[in-house]
C-alpha cells in the first residue's frame, strides 16, 4: 500500500515538473519571439527616432488673415494635424467608450481584452487597444494575407504600442489617433474630417458628430456618410450605446441622440472645389517658386504636398466669400441677357459679332491648337490630322452651364468643337480687393467655376482698360500743370496731328456719342465723370504720352504701354491686379504699395521660413493724389457710376421692361471710375473707399464675343454690379470695418476742389446713364 502511494506520488511529481518546464518554456518561447521580433526577425520595426518623429505626409495649409483655412496643397494625404487641447471631450470620450475602455488602465496592451478574445476567439469582441491601432495606421496599415504573417504583424503591433505608451503620454496617443486615420473622402485626420463632414473645426463638433467619426474607426470605407447613410447611423447608435453603457451619458439622453438625423454638410476639400480656388491656383505657382530659391537647411527642397508648411496669406475669408457671392449673383442674369441676344436666329455668327465665318474658322482653329486636348494628344503622339478630326467626333464631357442662378454640370454628348464654342459665349469676371495703405489682398477672384474655367482673370489675363486707364492722364495734367478738377475745357473736336508726340498718324478721338456730342465747356470734375474722350486728348497733348506711361510704371503697371497719344482712351492690355494698385496709390495719399497676397511661411514645427517685406514708393504728392480722388468721386455723383447712389427706377416707356432698379443706395464718399472698351468687348469698375479698393472686370475669353449695344455692354452694366453688391455685403459686416468716412483732406490744399460755382455740362448720352436691367442684381 506504501510503496503504491510513493508510485503515485512520483508520477505525480513528474506531471509538476513537467508543467512548469512547459510553462517556463512558454514563457521563454513567448520572451524569445517578443525579442526576435524587436529585432526584426519578422519584419522591420522602427526604431527610437521613427517613433518620435513618424513619418506621415502632411498637407500644406492656406489660411486667411481670420484665421480661417481656405484651402490645402496635398497629393494623396489631406493631413493637418491638431493637438489635443484641440479635441472636444465628448470626441474623446466616444473614441474611448467604443475602442478603449480601459485605455487609461494599460500600458499598451489591454491583458483582460486580449484573454477574452482568445477564449472566445473574438466573438465578443476584440483586444485591439487605441495604441495598436495607432502601430497599425503609424507601420502596419496592410492587413496580411495568411495567419502566420498575421501572428507576426499582430505581435510587431504589440511591441510598437507598448513603445509609443513609453515614448508619449497618452492624450499624444489619442491625438496621433485621430490625425492619422483615413475618414475617406479625402478627410485625412479629424481636422480634415471635421471640415469636410460638418465644414467645422475639431473643437466644435458637437456629440452626434463626433459619435458618427468616432463610429467610422471601424471601418470607414464600410461605413462612408456619402455611400452609406444607414449603416454609419446604424454605427454611430453603437457608439452612443458605448457612451451609455460606460457612464458619459444617460440613458435618456442615448434615446434622444439616437433619434438624430446625420446631418451631414459636406464640403469637399479639393483643388478645384471651395473657397478662393482661382487664389489657390496663384499660390501654388507662388509657392514653388518660393521653394526653388529657399531650400532647407540640409540642402533639399520643401516639398508642397507633404511637409505640413502653413500658409499665412492676406486673404479676408469673409470678404472673400462676399466676393464670390456677388460674381454668382450677378454673372447668371448677365449671361442669360448674352444668350437671350446671341440665339442663332438673331446671331447667325453667335456668341461672335462683326466676324465672318471664314474669321470664325481660323479663330477657333487657333483656339483648338493652343487648348489642353491638342497638347495632351500631341504628347500622345498623335498627328495634326488625327487631332483636329477627333475635335469633330462626338464625345461624352461635362459641361459647365448656370442654373436657378448656381453654378451646375450637366454630362452630355458633344463634338469638342461644339463645347470650344459654346464656352467661347461664357462672360467671364476678374475680381480684386486691397487696402490700400498695407497692400493686403483681401478678395480674389479669377474667375466663376475653376473646375471648368482654370485661366485666372487677376493676374494671368490682361484686357484692354478703356475709360479706367484716363484718371492716370488727368493725375499727370494735375501733377505737371497743377490743374484743379474745375478748371474748364471745351467740349469740342480735338485732333492731335501726325508725329506729334511720336503719334505715327493723326488722331482725332470723338465723344461716345458722336459727331453731335459736343458742345460747350466742362469742368475736368465732370469731364472725368462723363468720359469725355475728346477733353482727354487734350490733357494727354498737354503733358505727353510718356509722362502718363512713367506715371503708370511707378503705380506697379509692368504691362508694356506705348507712349503713343490713343493709351489717353485705355487701349494698352492690363490686368486687374496691375490696375488695383495703381489706383490704391490715390487712395494711400500718392505712396503705392505693392500688393500683398503672403505674409508667413511656417514649417510643421511653427518655425518661420519667410515673412514679407513691404515695397513702397511715394509716387505722388498728397495734395495731387487728393485732387485726384475728388475727380474720381464725380464719377459716382454725376457720371456712370451714379447708380451706385440710390434705388433708380424710370418711367421712360422706352425702357420700361428692362428697368428693375438699383439696390446699392450708397450716401458714404466711393471714387471710381468705368471703362468700357471698343465694341463693348470688355467691362471695367474701379471703385475705391478710404480703406478699400476693389477692381472688376468682365468680359468673354475672346474679344469677338460681346454685347451688340453698350446698354448691356458698358462697365456700368458688366462690372459695377459686382463691385455695388460686393460691397453691400461688406458694409452689413460690421466686423470688417470697411470705411464711410471721407477721403483725408491735406492739411495745405492750394488746389480749388469744390466746383459748384463752375459752370457744368449736363451729359445727355443715353449709354452712360440707361440703367440696365442688371442694375437690381
Amino acid at each position: 500500500m506504501a510503496k503504491k502511494k510513493q508510485a503515485t506520488t512520483q508520477d505525480f511529481s513528474k506531471y509538476i515538473r513537467w508543467f512548469w518546464m512547459l510553462f517556463t518554456g512558454g514563457v521563454l518561447l513567448v520572451i524569445l519571439i517578443f525579442l526576435l521580433a524587436s529585432w526584426g526577425a519578422f519584419g522591420e520595426m522602427p526604431d527610437h527616432t521613427v517613433l518620435e518623429n513618424p513619418k506621415t505626409h502632411l498637407a500644406t495649409e492656406i489660411i486667411s488673415s481670420d484665421g480661417k483655412t481656405l484651402g490645402k496643397f496635398y497629393l494623396n494625404d489631406n493631413r493637418t494635424p491638431v493637438g489635443y487641447d484641440e479635441l472636444p471631450q465628448n470626441l474623446i470620450d466616444a473614441l474611448v467608450a467604443t475602442e478603449d475602455a480601459r485605455f487609461h488602465e494599460h500600458s499598451g496592451i489591454d491583458a483582460r481584452g486580449t484573454i477574452r478574445a482568445a477564449v472566445f476567439l473574438g466573438t465578443k469582441g476584440g483586444a485591439s487597444t487605441i495604441s495598436q491601432q495607432l502601430a497599425k495606421q503609424l507601420f502596419h496599415r496592410r492587413e496580411k494575407a495568411n495567419i502566420i504573417e498575421k501572428l507576426s504583424q499582430k505581435i510587431r503591433e504589440w511591441i510598437i504600442a507598448i513603445r509609443l505608451e513609453r515614448q508619449y503620454t497618452k492624450e499624444e496617443i489619442i491625438a496621433q489617433y485621430f490625425n492619422i486615420y483615413d475618414f475617406g473622402n479625402n478627410a485625412d485626420g479629424i481636422r480634415s474630417a471635421a471640415a469636410i463632414y460638418f465644414n467645422k473645426e475639431p473643437g466644435e463638433l458637437d456629440m452626434k458628430e463626433s459619435a458618427m467619426l468616432v463610429g467610422m474607426f471601424k471601418n470607414s470605407s464600410l461605413y462612408n456618410p456619402r455611400r452609406n447613410p444607414i449603416g454609419v447611423k446604424n454605427r454611430r447608435n453603437v457608439v452612443f450605446h458605448q457612451l451609455e453603457y460606460y457612464d458619459y451619458i444617460s440613458e435618456t439622453v442615448k434615446d434622444s441622440l439616437q433619434k438624430t438625423e446625420l446631418d451631414l454638410r459636406y464640403t469637399p476639400q479639393s483643388h478645384r472645389d471651395g473657397i478662393a480656388t482661382y487664389f489657390r491656383g496663384y499660390l501654388d505657382g507662388f509657392m514653388k517658386d518660393w521653394i526653388k530659391k529657399n531650400p532647407k537647411p540640409d540642402g533639399t527642397n520643401y516639398n508642397l504636398y507633404n511637409d505640413g508648411l502653413k500658409i499665412y496669406t492676406t486673404i479676408d475669408s469673409r470678404m472673400q466669400r462676399y466676393a464670390e457671392a456677388a460674381v454668382q449673383q450677378h454673372m447668371p442674369r448677365l449671361q442669360a441677357e448674352f444668350f437671350n441676344q446671341n440665339t442663332p436666329k438673331r446671331n447667325p455668327t453667335a456668341p461672335f459679332l462683326e466676324l465672318d465665318r471664314e474669321e470664325i474658322k481660323a479663330l477657333m482653329k487657333r483656339s483648338m491648337r493652343q487648348g489642353e486636348r491638342w497638347r495632351i494628344l500631341k504628347k500622345a503622339g498623335k498627328s495634326d490630322a488625327e487631332i483636329e478630326a477627333s475635335f469633330d467626333k462626338p464625345t461624352k464631357m461635362t459641361v459647365f452651364k448656370w442654373e436657378d442662378g448656381k453654378p451646375s454640370e450637366v454630362d452630355t454628348i458633344m463634338k469638342p468643337m461644339d463645347s470650344m464654342r459654346y464656352y467661347k459665349s461664357f462672360l467671364k469676371p476678374g475680381m480684386m480687393s486691397m487696402d490700400p495703405l498695407t497692400g493686403h489682398v483681401k478678395a480674389w477672384v479669377g474667375g466663376m467655376n475653376y473646375r471648368h474655367f482654370q485661366y485666372d482673370m487677376v493676374k494671368q489675363g490682361k484686357r484692354q482698360i478703356g475709360s479706367t486707364f484716363k484718371p492716370l492722364v488727368y493725375t499727370a495734367a494735375i501733377d505737371q500743370l497743377h490743374y484743379s478738377p474745375c478748371d474748364e475745357f471745351p467740349d469740342t473736336p480735338f485732333c492731335i496731328e501726325k508725329d506729334k508726340h511720336g503719334n505715327p498718324e493723326e488722331w482725332c478721338p470723338k465723344n461716345s456719342g458722336g459727331d453731335n456730342d459736343y458742345g460747350g465747356t466742362r469742368t475736368l470734375k465732370n469731364a472725368l465723370a462723363n468720359s469725355v474722350n475728346t477733353i482727354t486728348a487734350r490733357l494727354i497733348d498737354k503733358v505727353g504720352p510718356q509722362p502718363v506711361v512713367d506715371l503708370a510704371k511707378n503705380l506697379g503697371i509692368e504691362s508694356e504701354i506705348l507712349a503713343v497719344p490713343s493709351i489717353a482712351l485705355g487701349t494698352p492690355d492690363i490686368s486687374v491686379y496691375e490696375m488695383v494698385g495703381a489706383y490704391a496709390a490715390f487712395a494711400n495719399k500718392g505712396v503705392y504699395t505693392k500688393p500683398v497676397m503672403v505674409t508667413t511661411i511656417e514649417d510643421k514645427n511653427g518655425t518661420i521660413l519667410y515673412q514679407f517685406k513691404p515695397v513702397t514708393r511715394d509716387v505722388l504728392n498728397e495734395e495731387t493724389a487728393y485732387v485726384a480722388v475728388q475727380l474720381m468721386e464725380g464719377v459716382t455723383h454725376g457720371g456712370s457710376g451714379t447708380r451706385l447712389r440710390h434705388k433708380y427706377a424710370t418711367s421712360r416707356p422706352e425702357y420700361k421692361e428692362i428697368i428693375t432698379g438699383y439696390p446699392y443706395g450708397f450716401t458714404n464718399p466711393i471714387a471710381g471710375k468705368t471703362g468700357t472698351t471698343q465694341n463693348q468687348s470688355d467691362g471695367w469698375f474701379m471703385g475705391m473707399v478710404p480703406n478699400l479698393v476693389t477692381g472688376v472686370w468682365v468680359g468673354a475669353e475672346d474679344r469677338a464675343a460681346h454685347f451688340r449695344s453698350i446698354v448691356y455692354g458698358q462697365g456700368a452694366s458688366m462690372a459695377l454690379p459686382i463691385w455695388g453688391l460686393y460691397m453691400k455685403s461688406c458694409y452689413a459686416d460690421e466686423t470688417l470695418n470697411i470705411s464711410k468716412e471721407a477721403f483725408e483732406k491735406p492739411a495745405n490744399l492750394s488746389i480749388n476742389v469744390d466746383c459748384s460755382k463752375a459752370s457744368e455740362t449736363i451729359d445727355d448720352d443715353p449709354g452712360d446713364d440707361i440703367p440696365d436691367d442688371l442694375g437690381g442684381f
